[in-house]
């Protein structure tokens, strides 16, 4: 299993980014799919979810109305659109299946929203 984050980089606030994240070595389609992020000194949190076949999503109190989660099975990829960031939105973002994660965690990628 190889999970691939990209897509992050440092913004303003206010700004946008779209993460994504390649999938490879387990049958995509089968699984709810999610996003989440670690900051500084914080816990992993989970940010959104993706049913398998997209039919719904969940957010994070935090983010909802800011964030969309989407997928393409076809692609092996799901991604995240950030509209609206805050600085507390600065964290490593990782993909990872639902329910907390069963695959091995990727590198993430880092979003860091300044000023």
């Amino acid at each position: 299993v190889q999970l691939v984050e990209s897509g992050g980089g440092l913004v303003q606030p206010g700004g946008s980014l779209r993460l994504s994240c390649a999938a490879s070595g387990f049958t995509f389609s089968s699984y709810a799919m999610s996003w989440y992020r670690q900051a500084p000194g914080k816990e992993r949190e989970l940010v959104a979810t993706i049913t398998r076949l997209a039919g719904r999503t969940y957010y994070a109190d935090s983010v909802k109305g800011r964030f969309t989660i989407s997928r393409e099975n076809a692609k092996r990829t799901v991604y995240l659109q950030m509209n609206s960031l805050k600085p507390e939105d600065t964290a490593v973002y990782y993909c990872n299946s639902g329910s907390g994660g069963i695959f091995n965690w990727g590198q993430g990628t880092q979003v860091t929203v300044s000023a």
